[in-house]
């Protein structure tokens, strides 16, 4: 196979589960009788199944809550971690404009979670992976609003069957040029919280 190339690859499942744990946002993409459908919600990895489970939620009126109920639907997960483009100007070397990024793919097979009260406890449960070690936050059993909003929320569980971490990092590169990537990364992320106060600017303006 030529692609993706060989230095791209991440070798290790547990590097490519750490990924997962640091940028839990996944990008869920269905295909079911001639139709691409995509949806951006939060998974956490438990380790049920010869590689683990991703559990999440998706409104119930999310039109892909039909392609999971589609037996030959296909199914495939892309965790989205950190990436920059890396200018010329960066490298020791000559080279060409580039973009840099960590991501994993991963396909499985999706279960449906019907019982509400299993849907309350895998939200209580990803509420406490998300708060972190040091919750500031709780989210009760008894929560009201929880108990309103639960009967317009679909859970659902995927099986990992196979798993791809592409990370393109300049890998082909002399050290020194991979080091120079690398901080050219690092100092794209300063640039975060200003995209942010304009995409907020943005929208604002629209509405």
């Amino acid at each position: 196979m030529k692609y993706p190339p060989k230095h791209h690859l991440e070798k290790r499942f547990e590097n490519a589960l750490e990924l997962i744990k640091m940028y839990p946002l996944a990008t869920l993409i269905t295909s079911s009788n001639h139709k691409v459908l995509s949806s951006h919600t939060p998974l956490v990895h438990n380790a049920m199944g010869t590689l683990g489970t991703l559990v999440g939620h998706l409104d119930k009126f999310n039109p892909q809550i039909e392609h999971f109920k589609d037996s030959k639907h296909d199914l495939e997960i892309i965790f989205h971690g950190p990436e920059a483009y890396i200018s010329p100007s960066k490298y020791s070397t000559t080279q060409l404009p580039t973009w840099n990024y960590f991501k994993v793919h991963l396909r499985g097979n999706i279960v449906l979670t019907e019982d509400s009260q299993s849907v309350k406890q895998s939200l209580i449960e990803m509420t406490s992976f998300m708060e972190g070690g040091q919750p500031k936050y709780i989210l009760e059993e008894s929560n009201p609003r929880m108990k309103a909003a639960i009967n317009y929320i679909v859970g659902f569980r995927i099986e990992i069957t196979s798993w791809e971490g592409k990370y393109k990092i300049s890998q082909d590169k002399i050290n020194k040029d991979q080091e120079r990537a690398k901080q050219a990364m690092v100092d794209s992320q300063s640039q975060v919280k200003e995209n942010i106060e304009q995409l907020y600017l943005n929208h604002q303006s629209k509405n």
